[in-house]
């Protein structure tokens, strides 16, 4: 299988992206879960740009998750990826009930998780909007259902400035 263009975002980058989304909301939000680990940098940006006070995280967890996508591109295991996501982390549902409330994460690629939790806070009786930087319709396993705001489409893996030099999928970048 060929593996996917990898494309790295510059600081600037995301500035842009996050002055894009915010030119979309038309509604306020009086929480934010920025769902871990991916959420939290540009959630942080977004909540700071719109001043939300009530910030909270989610961790949701999928088993084997990377190669159970890789198999789906294959056209193998589809019942593997139907799996119930364990939640590492969830706010309590009196922290959700009755707010509206941005989901935030970097990128919807199968959008298993984003998908997992807009739903546990409308479960907990709160109302979710899905928020990303990036949509990749490619991978998307729920249709045409997609993203409610998002800054930009794309088909590759995308490597964020505060994934360089770090964690398990580290990018060499050129000194200053």
């Amino acid at each position: 299988m060929e593996s996917p263009r990898r494309e790295i975002v510059s600081w600037d980058e995301v500035d842009r992206l996050v002055d894009h989304l915010l030119t979309q909301f038309e509604t306020e939000f009086s929480a934010m879960i920025m769902i871990t680990r991916g959420g939290i940098v540009p959630g942080g940006l977004l909540a700071e740009a719109m001043d939300i006070k009530h910030v909270l995280t989610a961790a949701v967890d999928f088993p084997a998750q990377i190669e159970l996508e890789s198999e789906y591109k294959r056209g193998q295991n589809w019942s593997q990826l139907m799996v119930w996501p364990k939640f590492l982390q969830f706010p309590d549902e009196e922290l959700v009930r009755g707010r509206r409330t941005l989901v935030i994460d970097d990128v919807w690629g199968s959008g298993r998780t984003i998908t997992a939790v807009k739903n546990r806070v409308s479960g907990a009786g709160g109302f979710p909007y899905s928020c990303v930087l990036h949509f990749n319709p490619y991978r998307n396993l729920f249709g045409s259902v997609r993203p409610d705001f998002y800054a930009a489409i794309t088909d590759a893996h995308i490597i964020y400035p505060w994934e360089i030099n770090r964690g398990s999928d580290k990018v060499w970048s050129t000194p200053l």
